[in-house]
């Protein structure tokens, strides 16, 4: 006797969860515009706007990985090579929905519009956030990994209870797909169809750990089947398919449509921060593989060879990523101004006792320094 043939079989509550996957699978292989007739399809400007943002990003991530090196920041994830995804998934948001951000994603946040400053405080070490998290729709950066997965389903969540158009985009490495909060966010976002788009960047190494140590499933895209929610595989490199699939998946959040789990087959091609050194557990032969595969040089050729892009318009983005790096590099240059008493600021509504007892403490020291 099969189960369908047990008495009251399909009258029961499990068997009614039971759904066709097939239309939740991942493509085969990562989806791609460049190189198509697909971006015959796509308007020119936006590519132009595209290849503008991802020329300006890679100079600001060269800009603030020598920060690092002139110890005006403490550290930097370095998310050059992986410009694309982070370009597109601050594009294709509304003004009123929210960006939930991992460590690497400070680009991202300046893509949305977030001064790049204030963007850097939290790796300079000056301030708990550097940005005032409600007035941008900004999540502060995520180091812990994967914790902001469930902040942006209960944000959203929440949001659609009150009757609120906003949708949460939240931004996770491979590795961060390994932690629980990455199956919780996803288990409450499917179960209560939350306006929220996951997007993974798996650029190969959770630090020094490979993919294949984390996983063995078929793509991380694939797990979005067992939450019930559609899994999409992308080139992560892939400007206007990075675009195009996080619109749509934005577009069928904004709509009732549930959540989407979108992972971007990228390559971080400096290494996991400047104290890393990535030439222990990949070689120059890997990375010279991908620096072909390079998101600026794809769109590049692509604009080129449709005689979309002048040699003016190359210029003029590249003048414009220059003008941004040297005012970027001037005010990190400046001295900050802090009071050490900030450090209890903005924690509590109503300070712990704890708390009070140690601001008391550093303030009696500060003063008997000042009187000295």
């Amino acid at each position: 006797m099969t189960v369908q043939e047990l008495p009251g079989a399909t009258s029961h509550p499990a068997w009614k969860l039971r759904t066709d996957p097939a239309p939740l699978l991942p493509d085969p292989e990562p989806y791609q515009v460049l190189g198509t007739d697909a971006v015959g399809r796509l308007d020119a400007e936006l590519l132009l706007g595209l290849y503008d943002a991802l020329v300006h990003g890679r100079r600001y991530n060269a800009q603030a990985t020598a920060l690092t090196k002139q110890g005006r920041l403490a550290v930097y994830p370095s998310s050059t090579g992986q410009e694309a995804c982070e370009v597109a998934a601050a594009l294709v948001l509304q003004e009123q929905d929210w960006l939930f951000p991992s460590y690497r994603d400070t680009l991202a946040a300046v893509a949305r519009g977030l001064d790049p400053v204030e963007a850097l405080t939290l790796l300079r070490g000056d301030w708990h956030t550097g940005y005032d998290p409600r007035e941008h729709r900004i999540a502060p950066l995520s180091t812990p990994l994967a914790t902001q997965l469930p902040h942006a389903v209960g944000l959203a969540h929440a949001a659609r209870l009150v009757g609120d158009d906003v949708v949460s985009l939240a931004m996770v490495g491979d590795g961060g797909t390994s932690e629980g909060d990455f199956h919780e966010a996803l288990n409450f976002a499917a179960v209560w169809k939350a306006p929220v788009v996951f997007l993974v960047q798996n650029n190969g190494f959770a630090i020094s750990v490979p993919l294949a140590k984390q996983t063995a499933a078929p793509s991380l895209a694939h797990k979005a089947v067992g939450y019930g929610m559609p899994g999409r595989l992308v080139d992560g490199n892939d400007a206007a398919a990075m675009h195009e699939v996080l619109s749509d998946a934005v577009g069928l959040a904004r709509s009732g449509g549930g959540p989407t789990l979108v992972e971007a087959v990228t390559y971080r091609m400096e290494a996991h921060t400047n104290a890393d050194d990535a030439s222990r557990y990949r070689g120059d032969a890997e990375v010279e593989t991908w620096r072909r595969h390079d998101p600026i040089l794809l769109l590049e050729r692509e604009l080129t060879g449709r005689g979309l892009l002048s040699d003016e318009r190359i210029r003029s983005a590249s003048h414009a990523a220059d003008t941004m790096a040297a005012a970027l590099r001037e005010r990190m240059n400046a001295e900050p101004l802090l009071d050490p008493m900030d450090l209890f600021a903005q924690i509590y509504a109503t300070p712990t006792p704890q708390l009070r007892e140690a601001s008391a403490q550093l303030r009696a020291e500060l003063d008997a320094e000042n009187e000295r």
